[in-house]
């Protein structure tokens, strides 16, 4: 099945993913011609990445959201996106992959841009942003513009954002599935800074200036580097 069939499917009731989990084994086992047995990254791995249910079965997640980033061509953090919008919100999770500002708000694209940033980034460049401590008052104001910009679905853009920094940034430093060894402010600092790109209206309107962005170099939106021109899935 080809990729933009598959995500067609899933805005019809056949085809709709499977929440929870890359695969509902015990329905898998009860009929495996049924392929809302898989949620929308399990629908992806097996379809067009070729896992076997077995794998999907025994895989981690973390494993599951690097490959579907590489088969979508989206950063990590648009996948985790894709994941946590198919486990916790109605409906399908073609919105995300189709019309991404429904979900992350006007500042969309810049916001993909970073996320696409976070997977380029070297140890040095992690090193330089876990040395920039925030305390609960950037965070707040920070959380309050990404909240009234992002809506319904801020807090799955601050958790994407957050477990892609958690397995860019422990890249080449710990074994795999194990990033208890990274800082949680290396994590909520890329969250941050997402939800200073969502939220710009908000902190532009109250002069409020960026505390996360510039621990990842940027003064400015205009500052973060665009993502390929084939970023994502392709017509």
């Amino acid at each position: 099945m080809k990729l933009l069939e598959l995500i067609d499917r899933w805005n019809t009731g056949e085809g709709r993913p499977y929440k929870g989990s890359l695969i509902d084994w015990s329905a898998y086992n009860r009929d495996n011609h049924d392929i809302g047995c898989m949620c929308a990254q399990g629908q992806v791995l097996h379809f067009v990445g070729g896992w076997s249910p077995e794998r999907l079965h025994n895989s981690n997640q973390n494993d599951a959201d690097t490959e579907t980033a590489k088969l979508l061509n989206i950063s990590r953090a648009h996948a985790v996106l894709l994941r946590r919008v198919n486990d916790n919100a109605d409906g399908a999770p073609a919105i995300v992959l189709e019309n991404p500002g429904s979900v992350l708000g006007d500042e969309w694209s810049k916001l993909l841009d970073f996320w696409w940033h976070l997977d380029t980034m070297t140890a040095k460049h992690w090193d330089a942003v876990g040395e920039v401590a925030w305390s609960s008052v950037e965070w707040d104001v920070a959380s309050h513009a990404a909240r009234v910009a992002g809506g319904d679905f801020a807090w799955e853009t601050t958790q994407a954002a957050s477990a892609a920094a958690r397995v860019a940034s422990a890249s080449g430093r710990t074994t795999v599935g194990d990033f208890a060894s990274t800082p949680l402010v290396i994590t909520w600092n890329a969250a941050g800074a997402s939800r200073e790109i969502q939220g710009l209206k908000i902190l532009s309107k109250n002069r409020t200036p960026f505390f996360f962005l510039p621990a990842f170099g940027f003064a400015s939106l205009d500052d973060i580097p665009a993502r390929p021109v084939n970023y994502g899935v392709q017509p």
